[in-house]
């Protein structure tokens, strides 16, 4: 800051600035001098944005004699909700799909009206349909705001200038409107209102500085990112105290790459757990949505949860927050149930259906369960009917404290300024009585979510040496170093983005910074030549590249001299951590071996699991690891396998011979196929209660009906045999070891041949049972282990359209369409059934011997397929590791 500016503002003169971001800048300069000079206190600068000099104004005069005639100031919420409600009455509300989106855009065409002096020259240009429809809204707008004594921000400015000359507003003997590179129609009015009054009114801005200054090519985005980083932290290094800055113009895109890269430079740790940092020694000056907080988001959750219903993936978010009374307590026991309701929940869920779910499950949440019940109590007293906004208000605190928002734990810095400006949304959101009828609980909701997003909120940091700019917010600010990025030709100067409900001539001809191609070129160059005469250093970069395209420098910075830039070799903690290695290679694919008599559930799964892959099985079955189930609609392949399991083994449990069967009457077998598909439902409905209800129960009765019947048809069609057993649990001793399993059905020949049978509703193929590591070897190992006498092995596959036995037999005549040895389309079968017995005697015993001993190699068996649907992928890393594998080939 210039020691005469300085001294103007210490003898009482007051500042303006354009933004709010050049403001604090000057105040944190001015505070700077004053300590440089040894004080130890002093008056505040009188430093203020433009519109908060406006706003100061107005309430000196709404506090004054003259109160009774002032219109009241309605707040950004309030206008927007005006608009919405004026759209929403209006002819056009039936052709527009997002009126909220449509309301904003209205009023910054009203805003933008205002500003640039429009509204006189509207009628001279021919409209558009958006252009009459803005103009009845504008009508109406004004109608409304008039007959109930309001005025909006896009108004305050002439309303105060009104006012100037009454001695009730404070105005300063003079006024220095600093950095304002182009003064608005509006705010020339006013000044010269305020000259009128008797202040003199002077312009100032930063003395230009000439320095060193560079063009710089980079990679790309992340590169250039990446590469400012690096720059800033050197010249933090090289001077503590030196004024850094990075323009980005693309910030609002880049903003969480942007925090990323230079989180990661400056802190190398930052991202590991538990780790904290006070501050980091940048600031990013665009915020971020209030719904992207974690602690905002949770009370949206909380919120969602006490309406109608809500996605299950959003209700476990919220059963693992920590921003709920007990989360501490509860915390791995929340986890516990949240992968338990995962089996039995419905995609879409209720807050009383949730509760149902609690209930069942073994991991006990007592806190949990009890906020939730409450809550379920005060939505079915408070969250009914129309209320006004106030009422709403107040509902939502009360809402929140009933569920222990926000927690048990201490918050932080951010959550705790966090949680005050989301008790401020909450007051915005009680004021909207003032244009807002009564509104149901979802509207309610709604709106107050889309005035988090709107709410950009950055919370307060201490002063920090490295400033993340837009490209508007520079303006007026000096540095000791700049970087802009972002030049290239594509995007500098940026495209204009006229408002859609003005008249494009209109805003070309009015000079509107982006409302013509011309002006956004005007704009652009304007803010090129600032930056080339703010700083001691500059570095103006572009990425080189842009996916698949080739990219050039901007023509506004051609004439910059393009040259390297040495910079230092910053290590990522990554690196750093490798640098101190001792590190030795080797595969480790051997796991301890599995104790004699150790318990192993699983059942057949274990040898199906070993066979595709050592480790999947290893991980599964000894680790206990299992992945998280995502919840479905309806009845899953597994689970409509299941009904029809259930339904055939109650049918052959009753009928238990070929004869019994031949001997029903059509009327009988229907009404035991209608009783057994009843029973199966009335199981499958316990243990996930909503699944089948109403008319879907009746059409899943028909469809397993329908599948018995066709099935039963083809095994009328065998000779005579007896079913020995249904859903047979046996006990299997292979290779070391002892697994619980399940025979879905053992048949016996009336000439005593056995059959050992499963079912499948999927596609079977008898090669799946075949081979040194068989995809389906449950049937070869029923075989071998319980029924070593079978003459055959078969799926039964019940599927609709194609119902048939697969499988391998010892004799032709055993059972319709199965094969028998040898057979040239079975290329890993042997050639009789005697050494194909013995070829899965052994190799499933070398299995089982496999996963006894340890083994545990990353080996699936047909990759990527068989790792598709894995659930340990993320363990093994079996993509990195191919990944770097491919790497050290090409190298």
């Amino acid at each position: 800051m210039h020691h005469d500016l300085a001294q103007r503002i210490e003898a009482g003169c007051a500042v303006v600035t354009p933004n709010r971001r050049l403001a604090t800048h000057l105040k944190h300069e001015y505070d700077a001098l004053q300590v440089q000079a040894g004080k130890r206190a002093w008056p505040t600068a009188d430093i203020l944005p433009f519109s908060a000099f406006v706003e100061r104004a107005y309430s000196d005069a709404l506090y004054s004699g003259h109160a009774a005639g002032l219109p009241l100031l309605l707040a950004p919420a309030q206008e927007q909700a005006l608009w919405e409600s004026i759209i929403r009455d209006s002819d056009a509300e039936g052709t527009l799909l997002a009126i909220p989106e449509a309301a904003a855009l209205a009023r910054e065409a009203w805003r933008l009206a205002h500003a640039w002096g429009l509204l006189p020259r509207l009628g001279k240009f021919s409209l558009n349909e958006d252009g009459k429809a803005f103009q009845l809204w504008a009508r109406h707008y004004e109608s409304i705001t008039r007959r109930e004594r309001h005025t909006d921000g896009a108004r305050l400015a002439d309303l105060v200038a009104s006012l100037l000359a009454t001695a009730e507003i404070r105005k300063p003997k003079l006024l220095i409107r600093y950095g304002f590179d182009r003064v608005m129609p509006q705010q020339a009015a006013f000044f010269k209102a305020l000259a009128a009054a008797g202040c003199e009114v002077a312009s100032a801005g930063p003395e230009p500085r000439g320095g060193d200054s560079r063009r710089v090519g980079c990679a790309d985005s992340a590169d250039e990112i990446r590469r400012a980083a690096i720059w800033a932290r050197s010249r933090l290094e090289a001077n503590g105290g030196a004024r850094i800055g990075i323009v980005a113009p693309a910030l609002v895109r880049q903003r969480k790459a942007i925090h990323r890269i230079f989180s990661a430079v400056m802190e190398p740790d930052y991202a590991l757990p538990g780790s904290r940092h006070a501050a980091f020694p940048f600031n990013i000056s665009l915020g971020e949505a209030l719904t992207a907080f974690p602690l905002v988001s949770a009370a949206f959750l909380v919120l969602e949860l006490a309406g109608r219903e809500i996605d299950f993936e959003r209700a476990s978010r919220l059963i693992r927050s920590p921003f709920l009374a007990g989360a501490e307590a509860e915390l791995a026991r929340r986890a516990q149930l949240d992968a338990g309701l995962r089996k039995r929940a419905e995609p879409v869920i209720t807050l009383d259906r949730l509760l149902a779910l609690i209930a069942r499950e073994e991991a006990g949440c007592p806190v949990l369960a009890q906020r939730l019940s409450a809550l379920a109590k005060f939505r079915r007293a408070r969250l009914f009917g129309g209320q006004p906004p106030s009422a709403w208000a107040k509902g939502i605190y009360d809402a929140l404290a009933v569920i222990g928002f926000p927690g048990e734990r201490g918050l932080d810095s951010v959550e705790y300024q966090t949680l005050g400006k989301w008790h401020e949304l909450i007051t915005d959101f009680a004021a909207l009585d003032r244009v807002l009828p009564r509104a149901g609980y979802s509207d309610m909701l709604s709106r107050l979510r889309r005035m988090a997003v709107d709410t950009l909120f950055q919370p307060e940091t201490p002063a920090v040496p490295i400033q993340i700019l837009g490209e508007l917010e520079a303006t007026g600010m000096q540095f000791d170093h700049l970087w802009v990025m972002g030049l290239a030709d594509e995007s500098w100067p940026p495209g204009p983005r006229p408002n859609p409900f003005l008249p494009v001539e209109l805003q070309r001809d009015a000079g509107l910074p982006q409302g013509s191609a011309a002006g956004s070129l005007e704009l652009a160059r304007r803010l090129t030549g600032e930056w080339l005469s703010c700083a001691g250093e500059l570095v103006l970069s572009y990425p080189q590249h842009e996916d698949d395209r080739e990219l050039e420098p901007s023509p506004l910075i051609v004439a910059v001299p393009e040259q390297e830039l040495a910079l230092p070799d910053y290590a990522s903690y990554r690196d750093a951590v490798h640098r101190l290695r001792k590190l030795e290679s080797g595969e480790d694919g051997k796991a301890p071996p599995l104790a004699a008599g150790a318990a192993l559930g699983g059942g057949t799964a274990v040898i199906k699991n070993h066979a595709a892959c050592p480790f999947r099985a290893f991980a599964l079955h000894r680790l206990g690891a299992e992945g998280l189930e995502v919840p479905h609609a309806g009845l899953n392949a597994l689970e409509r396998g299941t009904l029809v399991h259930r339904v055939l083994a109650q049918v052959w449990a009753h009928f238990k011979t070929k004869s019994a069967l031949d001997g029903t009457g059509e009327a009988e077998l229907s009404t035991l196929l209608g009783r057994a598909a009843e029973e199966a439902i009335a199981r499958i409905r316990r243990e996930r209660p909503t699944v089948l209800s109403g008319r879907f129960a009746d059409i899943e009765k028909r469809r397993l009906v329908r599948l018995a019947r066709s099935w039963l048809e083809l095994e009328k069609q065998r000779g005579g045999f007896t079913v020995l057993a249904v859903e047979d649990r046996r006990r299997l001793d292979i290779g070391g070891l002892s697994l619980n399993a399940r025979l879905d059905r053992v048949d016996e020949t009336d000439d005593g041949r056995r059959i050992v049978i499963d079912y499948k509703t999927g596609k079977a193929s008898p090669g799946s049972m075949v081979g040194m590591r068989p995809d389906e070897p449950q049937l070869p190992l029923y075989l071998v282990s319980a029924e070593p006498d079978a003459a055959a092995v078969a799926f039964a596959q019940v599927r609709a359209g194609d119902m048939k036995f697969a499988g391998l037999a010892r004799d032709a005549d055993i059972l319709p369409d199965v094969r028998t040895l040898p057979d040239g389309k079975l290329k890993l079968a042997e050639p009789s059934w005697g050494q194909q017995m013995e070829a899965w005697r052994a190799g499933l015993a070398r299995i089982a011997a496999e996963f006894a001993a340890g083994e545990a190699r990353v080996d699936p068996k047909r990759y990527p397929d068989t790792c598709r649907h894995c659930d340990v992928t993320p363990f093994c890393r079996i993509y990195e590791r191919l990944e770097n594998a491919l790497e050290e080939d090409a190298e």
